[in-house]
């Protein structure tokens, strides 16, 4: 005896409403972490390259003070959130056992209105970052 299709198109119309609302949460805050302090290939790591990505990335209205963008791969980002590249740090917060190449963005000052201006400084360091499910979610800039 065949089944409908029914029956079964119900039960895949409802999953997506099971989905618990903290990883649906989850999942923005990790996204809107990716937005404001990810870029896997940067072009130049340089004052124009701040002045572009954070107009880019819709971090000029205000002017941010300051920001940093994490490159490489996201894979090794999340990693910190667990023991295989991360390890406790203060309260809530892990920090990377390896360095991460980062460009670190900081407002020039004046008026926090666009135009917004940045000065560059590219190294390479640990990285402090808040985990929610094994989901980098906050960026600790206070650590640099």
């Amino acid at each position: 005896m065949m089944m409908g299709l029914g029956p079964l198109l119900l039960v895949f119309m409802l999953v997506p409403c099971l989905t618990p609302p903290t990883l649906a949460q989850d999942d923005r805050r990790y996204k809107h972490f990716l937005n404001q302090h990810y870029d896997a290939k940067p072009s130049g790591r340089n004052d124009a390259y701040c002045d572009t990505m954070m107009r880019r990335r819709g971090l000029t209205s205000p002017c941010k003070a300051k920001n940093t963008f994490i490159h490489g791969n996201s894979n090794n980002i999340k990693d910190v959130c667990g023991d295989k590249n991360g390890v406790p740090y203060g309260k809530n917060l892990r920090r990377s056992k390896s360095p991460f190449q980062v460009t670190a963005c900081k407002h020039r000052g004046g008026s926090n209105r666009p135009p917004c201006r940045y000065r560059a400084t590219a190294g390479s360091r640990s990285i402090v970052i808040a985990c929610e499910h094994g989901l980098p979610v906050h960026f600790d800039e206070s650590f640099f």
